[in-house]
């Protein structure tokens, strides 16, 4: 049976579970933020940067951070959107069969004054964890209860903890063109994608990619999203960051499943994205 306790990670509540196999996630309350993901063989395959606050004054720099209602600068609001520094509520727990489970839930009501007064629409967000087998499951959702149409940008933004960058590849973005999603230059990808400098990079989505690290391989998989964002800062770029160790760009890589673009979320419906990731 799985066992689910109350913790706190650095300053955050957060929720731990344990499955039947051994496997373990921690979630933090704070932006339903996933911290720690560690297989049935105790390694940790998520990244979480030494330097980033953990006392929920600024967004957290690693694990699973949540996008919602824009991706980056795509919006006129907050950049990334306000999910992941709003605090969610544990709304379901348990497991069965082996599986272990934990879903949070994030509304109007649940978010600060200012980022209601700038994003003044009807939502109801659920983001549900499953540790099934060797895998983690992410089920994603979004919902209008209201009536008018609101756009919205959504992404699972995954650091995945590498060890060595430079023996790191990602296998199945094969003959697509990468999107920059800065300059929106179009570059032709190579069938496997090394990293050697800084990368910041989307593609159309393909139902599944593979990333190789020096000492693990990882299957993703998606359904509902448009686009891989694949991400690292570079040595440059890491050095300016105050949340981000200078040589800890070096450990990471984040793949990320996402919906970069907003789109009218018409009144009564809703979105689902599902992500997979097989040890």
């Amino acid at each position: 049976m799985a066992v689910i306790h109350m913790t706190e990670y650095g300053a955050l509540p957060a929720v731990h579970i344990t499955a039947d196999d051994g496997a373990q996630a921690t979630v933090s309350l704070f932006g339903a933020h996933l911290l720690s993901w560690k297989t049935a063989d105790g390694k940790e395959r998520l990244f979480v940067s030494a330097q980033t606050p953990l006392d929920g004054s600024k967004a957290i720099r690693g694990g699973v951070p949540v996008i919602f209602p824009q991706f980056n600068v795509r919006g006129p609001g907050l950049r990334h959107g306000f999910a992941r520094v709003s605090n969610w509520r544990l709304t379901g727990q348990g497991g069965e069969s082996g599986d272990a489970f934990l879903e949070f839930s994030l509304a109007p009501g649940d978010i600060a004054a200012e980022h209601a007064q700038a994003w003044p629409h009807d939502f109801a967000l659920t983001l549900c964890f499953t540790l099934r087998d060797n895998a983690l499951e992410m089920a994603y959702s979004a919902h209008n209860p209201g009536k008018q149409a609101y756009p919205f940008g959504v992404a699972l933004h995954t650091y995945y903890d590498v060890g060595r960058l430079d023996a790191t590849s990602i296998d199945g973005l094969r003959n697509q063109q990468f999107l920059d999603h800065h300059n929106q230059t179009r570059v032709q990808d190579t069938p496997l994608l090394h990293f050697t400098e800084k990368h910041d990079r989307m593609v159309e989505a393909t139902p599944s990619v593979t990333l190789n690290t020096a000492d693990a391989t990882l299957r993703l998989e998606q359904q509902g999203f448009q686009q891989w964002v694949v991400w690292n800062p570079g040595k440059e770029d890491a050095a300016a960051m105050v949340d981000l160790a200078d040589d800890e760009y070096l450990r990471f890589v984040c793949i990320e499943p996402a919906r970069i673009y907003q789109q009218p979320l018409e009144a009564g419906a809703t979105w689902t994205g599902k992500h997979r990731i097989i040890a």
